[in-house]
């Protein structure tokens, strides 16, 4: 099951005991500023979590899966996450 931003929103609430409405932009405003360093190349780095990076794919051959035709993929920016040792630990030691 996914986390969801409401979830993310609602775990905020509870941790911070304050409005719902106040989580909620504080929530936007982190993700809006996250969205604005990856539009602009810049890479996230967030210590015991793991790091959000912009990779530069070069144009390319493909293929279409439904037609078989072969076509040119532009080039593109993806964006990858790489999770810290610390949260690789925690994941690997969980019981869940």
């Amino acid at each position: 099951m996914a986390l969801t931003k409401s979830d993310i929103i609602e775990a905020v609430q509870k941790q911070m005991d304050l409005p719902k409405k106040e989580c909620a932009d504080l929530v936007e405003h982190l993700l809006e500023s996250m969205k604005k360093a990856l539009e602009n190349s810049n890479d996230i780095l967030i210590s015991g979590f793991g790091r959000f990076c912009v990779n530069e794919k070069k144009a390319r051959l493909g293929r279409n899966p439904a037609s078989g035709e072969e076509m040119i993929l532009k080039k593109r920016r993806v964006v990858t996450f790489k999770c810290s040792g610390k949260l690789r630990e925690r994941m690997n030691n969980h019981d869940g």
